[in-house]
């Protein structure tokens, strides 16, 4: 039945699927807005959860372990001029990550990290959603190291935080900074903030998916010492990014087709700002549904800049639930962003976005694998990382 289902879904996308063709990667001019936002305003507090919790804190006695090999230079043309991410050599040796890997050495440290991310989940949803988006943006720029956390210095005035695609919609520090805190003083030393923001996106999934997605997330990471704002620029895939654009941003970093459309998901949580999107509002040409785009004109100015910029929520129907609503949306046509409306403008990506909507669980499950394989981009080895102290400043 549920292939049936798709068939329906696809046959009713196929004149579009076809008629649309998917442009080669054009040279693309600086971006001058906002990048997406997706941790909400404070809302009205979330019931605690009632549930159990997720296995994964009770690691098993033999714990699997992961080995990633360094990643290939990137392959895609960057948006910007700057220079390519760093790569860590093959000859630094390669970085081992596996499940329970703080059992002995800090057994609590995952059951803090989701402490933390419960406490500020369920009185605030979005930041739930900025963790995520954390994890993405951490993991997308000089790999999975926490760079994304550094604070500006007089000898590094912009880090990634302070880039346009981080700053000012980037949320969710406090709550690394609050479980790092809480972990320095059970196991100082031990437990990187790297590690730390791989296990605050796991669980702001288990919360905001009401326990739903649920899985293990190998540890192990390094924290990094290097963090550019022009980096973010690089290699984060902005909102007016084409099929193939996002492709081949998402292949730079070992992420293929499926692993972009099963991500891009998690845009049914949390908000954006209106700059992100109102290229794609009349008068300006769009595939958007005509009745969505004139919600949006409700909330949104002509002409939004830095001090008149609001934000809306990114699925008007489960704002605050990491589901496959998303995928819904998109097929019909309520989404904001170009890189959203992308997603039909194949028929191998408009399969992939029907399957998603109709059989929720292989998503849910598809989610979980994506999320850890994203977690390994890139990891820090003991010649380029460290454990910080401090997740906001490197060590002396």
């Amino acid at each position: 039945m549920a292939n049936l289902a798709v068939a329906i879904l696809l046959a009713s996308l196929g004149a579009v699927a076809t008629a649309q063709k998917t442009s080669a990667p054009a040279a693309m001019p600086a971006y001058q807005g906002s990048y997406p936002s997706y941790a909400s305003p404070p809302v009205a507090e979330m019931p605690a959860y009632q549930g159990s919790y997720p296995s994964h804190i009770s690691s098993p006695a033999a714990s699997p372990s992961y080995t990633f090999p360094a990643p290939s230079p990137p392959s895609m043309a960057a948006p910007t001029a700057s220079p390519p991410s760093p790569t860590p050599s093959p000859s630094a040796g390669r970085r081992r990550l596996r499940v329970g890997f703080y059992r002995r050495s800090c057994p609590r440290a995952e059951n803090i990290v989701r402490e933390a991310v419960r406490n500020a989940t369920s009185k605030n949803p979005g930041l739930g959603a900025g963790i995520i988006r954390m994890h993405f943006h951490d993991c997308f720029v000089q790999g999975c190291d926490a760079s994304v956390l550094l604070d500006p210095t007089a000898a590094n005035p912009q880090p990634e935080k302070l880039s346009p695609p981080n700053f000012p919609s980037l949320r969710g520090f406090e709550v690394i900074d609050a479980a790092k805190e809480a972990l320095e003083k059970v196991c100082p030393g031990r437990v990187s903030c790297a590690d730390i923001i791989a296990f605050a996106a796991r669980d702001a999934s288990f919360f905001l998916s009401r326990a739903r997605i649920n899985f293990r997330m190998p540890a192990g990471r390094l924290d990094g010492r290097v963090s550019l704002s022009s980096e973010a620029l690089d290699f984060l895939p902005p909102p007016f990014f084409n099929l193939s654009q996002l492709v081949d941003n998402f292949r730079a970093k070992n992420l293929d087709e499926d692993d972009l459309v099963v991500l891009s998901g998690a845009h049914t949580i949390g908000v954006s700002h209106c700059s992100s999107f109102t290229d794609r509002l009349p008068p300006n040409p769009s595939d958007m549904n005509p009745a969505f785009a004139t919600l949006l004109q409700s909330k949104c100015p002509v002409s939004p800049n830095f001090t008149n910029d609001p934000t809306v929520v990114q699925d008007i129907v489960t704002p605050n639930r990491l589901d496959t609503r998303y995928y819904t949306n998109v097929l019909k046509r309520n989404v904001l962003f170009t890189s959203d409306a992308a997603l039909l403008s194949s028929r191998r990506t408009a399969r992939k976005v029907a399957e998603n909507a109709l059989i929720p669980r292989r998503w849910e499950s598809k989610f979980a694998r994506a999320m850890v394989k994203m977690a390994a981009i890139e990891l820090k080895t003991a010649a380029n990382g460290e454990i910080r102290k401090m997740c906001r400043v490197v060590n002396n």
